[in-house]
C-alpha cells in the first residue's frame, strides 16, 4: 500500500519501517507495531458458496431409442404436425413413432386407444415455436441448441419447462447446465426468481451467491429493477442484513484482538 500510518482492508493500510508483526488466531487480521504506533491490517474473504455435487449430464440415449422403433408393432406409423400457440403456428411431418422412442408423454399420447393416434395435427398451446422446436430437434435429432446467446437463459427455461412436461431428464439437465453458465449480471435476477419459482435449490444459491458478490455490477445493469417476486425481494434483503451483522461481528473481533495487542505492546514498551 501507499506509505502512511493508517488501518485498513488489503492494501488499503499504511505504515513504514514495521517492527513487530501478530496475527490473529483466525488469521483474518495482522496488526503491526512502525513508528511507535499499533495499525491493523484487515482480510477480507466472503465466506464459502454453498456446496452441491457437480452436476452430471449422462450419456446420450439416442441411439438406444432409436433401435426400439424396430420391430414393435405396438409404435404408431406415420407423420403429425403440431400447431403450436395461441397463432398455432405449423411443426410439419414430424414422426409419430420417433416421438414415442424418445419421450413417454408422447408415447401415452399416441398409444393405442388415443385419438391422437391417427390424428394428422395435434394442437400444443402451453409454449412458443421456438421452444418447442428445440425440443422435437432435441428428441429427434440428439441436438441441444438454444440459439443465439442474448435471451439463451430464457430460452433455456422454457426448454427446461417443456423436458420436464415431456419428461425427457438428460435434456432437463441440458437445459439446468445451460442455466448455470448464463448467470451474469443482467441475468442473475431473473434466473434468481426463476430459480425460485421452480424450487431449483442450485441455481437459487448461485444466483443468490453471484448477487452477493457483485452487487454493483448487478445494479449497474438494471438487476434491481427487474425484481418482480416480492419473495425474493425479501430474501436479498435478509441476505444484505446478515451480511451486515456479520462485517460488524468481525470488525468488533478484530477490535477487541486489536485492543489485545496494544496493550502488549505497551507493556514491552
Amino acid at each position: 500500500g501507499t506509505e502512511g500510518s493508517a488501518d485498513g482492508v488489503g492494501d488499503a493500510a499504511q505504515f513504514e519501517y514495521p517492527a513487530a508483526l501478530a496475527i490473529s488466531p483466525d488469521g483474518s487480521t495482522l496488526s503491526v507495531y512502525a513508528d511507535g504506533r499499533l495499525r491493523q491490517v484487515c482480510v477480507a474473504a466472503p465466506p464459502p458458496p454453498p456446496s452441491f455435487a457437480p452436476l452430471v449430464v449422462p450419456p446420450s440415449t439416442f441411439s438406444a431409442d432409436m433401435a426400439k422403433t424396430w420391430g414393435d408393432a405396438s409404435l404408431p406409423q406415420g407423420m403429425v404436425t403440431f400447431l403450436v400457440g395461441d397463432d398455432e403456428e405449423r411443426i410439419e411431418h414430424v414422426s409419430k413413432c420417433n416421438l414415442c422412442a424418445r419421450s413417454p408423454v408422447f408415447r401415452t399420447m399416441f398409444g393405442i386407444g388415443m385419438k391422437e393416434r391417427d390424428a394428422a395435427e395435434v394442437t400444443v398451446s402451453h409454449t412458443d415455436l421456438a421452444s418447442f422446436t428445440a425440443l422435437v430437434r432435441y428428441l429427434l435429432t440428439d441436438q441441444f441448441d438454444l440459439g443465439e446467446e442474448e435471451g439463451r437463459a430464457q430460452r433455456a427455461l422454457d426448454l427446461r419447462e417443456l423436458a420436464q412436461m415431456y419428461q425427457v431428464p438428460r435434456l432437463e439437465l441440458l437445459c439446468a447446465q445451460a442455466l448455470q453458465e448464463s448467470v451474469g449480471p443482467a441475468s442473475a435476477v431473473p434466473l434468481l426468481e426463476a430459480a425460485h419459482t421452480m424450487g431449483d435449490g442450485r441455481l437459487l444459491a448461485q444466483c443468490r451467491r453471484y448477487v452477493a458478490d457483485h452487487a454493483a455490477e448487478v445494479r449497474a445493469s438494471g438487476g434491481v429493477e427487474q425484481l418482480r417476486d416480492l419473495g425474493v425481494a425479501k430474501g436479498l434483503l435478509g441476505d444484505a442484513l446478515d451480511q451486515v451483522a456479520e462485517l460488524k461481528g468481525t470488525v468488533a473481533a478484530r477490535d477487541v484482538e486489536l485492543e489485545k495487542v496494544r496493550a502488549e505492546v505497551a507493556e514491552r514498551a
